[in-house]
């Protein structure tokens, strides 16, 4: 993973948030709200929390005086998670990294995180320091990608972008976000990292979008896509997402578009 690839920044967390999230996050946002919920938390630790789709579909299921700590390593991001969640008490917003958390052992009921872990540099670290700040049998609940083949849209730009860039395709979202997919081998980090007890759940959604523009538009300029074509040519930017909109239109059709996604939820228990 490129260092580039943690760089939400500029104009990519509102693209992310407007684009992005109702595209492919949303489903899976109110699906690890609701498993979390149902552990009745009274201490929540959110990380990777990204725009904060989670923290709109979690906080409005947590109990009057639940603590939920909403965290991010990128003040952007996080910046924008605070601009669109209604006024809560009970939420705290803290910049802070995965692997380095600032809070004290067995702190928390239940530690969240959507579609972060693939971000982490080392992923047991991410996994011992989850583990660290809950306490005995709380719930640290994560979801991945599954491989880029699975993500229609993903797929589709990817191979979009690599046409004008033969010799140096742009991976980020082969690499990055759709790099982290095996089951088996993230089960055994779990397990090295002291869970003892790991559910894996498949989920395949469909990403739907209103005209092959808004799913080009997301991941070419809502993701750190963006900085790998921007990197290479900026001038080729809007050229990339129309190509990307042209692409998806010829192998999805015209007017509103729907392909899959497909993604694993992971339920570990201290």
């Amino acid at each position: 993973m490129s260092a580039k690839d943690t760089n939400f920044t500029g104009s990519i967390p509102d693209i992310y948030d407007e684009y992005l999230v109702p595209l492919i996050f949303e489903p899976y946002a109110r699906d690890m709200a609701k498993r979390a919920a149902a552990t009745n938390p009274m201490t929540v630790l959110e990380t990777a929390a990204g725009s904060g789709v989670v923290t709109r579909a979690l906080a409005p299921l947590l109990a009057p005086d639940a603590c939920y700590v909403v965290t991010d390593l990128n003040p952007p991001m996080l910046d924008r998670a605070a601009s669109q969640q209604p006024a809560d008490d009970r939420i705290e917003w803290r910049q802070a990294d995965a692997m380095a958390l600032p809070f004290d052992d067995g702190a928390f009921d239940v530690v969240c995180c959507q579609f972060g872990v693939m971000f982490l540099p080392d992923k047991p670290a991410g996994f011992r320091e989850a583990r660290r700040v809950l306490r005995e049998g709380g719930h640290f609940i994560f979801n991945a990608w599954d491989r880029i083949e699975d993500n229609e849209f993903a797929h589709s730009v990817t191979e979009t972008a690599a046409r004008f860039f033969p010799d140096d395709p742009p991976r980020f979202l082969a690499r990055t976000p759709h790099g982290y997919h095996d089951a088996d081998a993230i089960t055994r980090n779990l397990r090295a990292a002291g869970f003892r007890q790991v559910e894996v759940h498949t989920i395949t959604e469909q990403s739907r979008a209103e005209n092959p523009r808004i799913p080009a538009v997301a991941y070419c300029q809502g993701t750190p896509l963006r900085n790998e074509l921007v990197e290479r040519d900026a001038g080729l930017l809007e050229k990339i997402t129309e190509a990307a909109a042209a692409d998806i239109e010829r192998t999805f059709g015209k007017g509103p578009v729907s392909g899959k996604i497909q993604g694993q939820v992971y339920v570990a228990v201290r």
